[in-house]
């Protein structure tokens, strides 16, 4: 008889999802996760001729894709939530509500405006789930498509085979991600399981940089992209493309 872990996965891979994972959440705060000791991690490449064309910036093309993954993801957690509710089982996406004003976009976002963060980040699920892990550009990189990919959460109470999660970044020596970022961000420090992303990573020149670039085209968000061109693992999946 199939698992439930081999059909939710199976059931996501065949809706579009490019990389599924299943997260034990256990060593994380009751609070911050529900009550759920599990999390379902799903990841959505991007279209890897757009991101050949940001290496210098982002780009109106690139924001659109943004928001198309954005739109997929939640049509993949809501597909999630209503197998496993369907099944008996409890099922929270952990969805982007807004919860502050933030005065340099003029609108409500999803994070503390102190700490520009979430209670519990998708990339620490994903990296809980085996899909990757945080580079020194703070992004999750992940070995198939590198850092070109947007995530979502899902928590659940669903008796699921966890992935092995990844504790220490694969980055090495690389610093292209440093070097390139315009906002001089990562401090080309490697992440490891518990290391706070202020020690290796400036959020706020990333963000305050990334608002500049994206108000050049009239958008009016955070979006960069820069140092998820340049990563070399993002360049091997555009090679596998051409």
């Amino acid at each position: 008889m199939i698992s439930l872990s081999t059909e939710l996965k199976e059931k996501l891979i065949n809706k579009g999802a490019s990389l599924v994972g299943f997260a034990d959440l256990t060593s994380i705060a009751p609070e911050v996760r529900d009550n759920l000791p599990f999390g379902i991690s799903m990841a959505m490449a991007v279209d890897p001729e757009i991101i050949g064309e940001i290496k210098n910036g982002p780009t109106k093309r690139y924001f659109g894709e943004y928001e198309r993954l954005n739109i997929i993801l939640k049509d993949l957690a809501a597909t999630t939530v209503y197998l496993l509710e369907e099944k008996g089982y409890k099922a929270k996406w952990v969805s982007p509500q807004k919860i502050n004003y933030d005065p340099l976009l003029e609108c409500m976002v999803s994070y503390d405006l102190k700490t520009i963060s979430t209670p519990l980040p998708h990339k620490t699920a994903a990296t809980r789930a085996g899909l990757g892990w945080i580079g020194k550009n703070a992004m999750l990189i992940t070995r198939e498509f590198g850092s070109a990919v947007r995530i979502t959460t899902v928590l659940t109470d669903a008796d699921l085979a966890p992935d092995s999660p990844v504790n220490l970044s694969e980055c090495g020596e690389c610093a292209k991600c440093v070097t390139a970022c315009p906002g001089h961000a990562p401090s080309g420090k490697n992440w490891h399981v518990g290391l706070p992303r202020d020690e290796f990573y400036d959020v706020f020149a990333c963000r305050k940089t990334a608002f500049q670039l994206s108000r050049k085209l009239d958008i009016h968000e955070t979006i960069c992209g820069i140092c998820i061109a340049v990563c070399p693992w993002t360049q091997k999946y555009l090679k596998k493309t051409i």
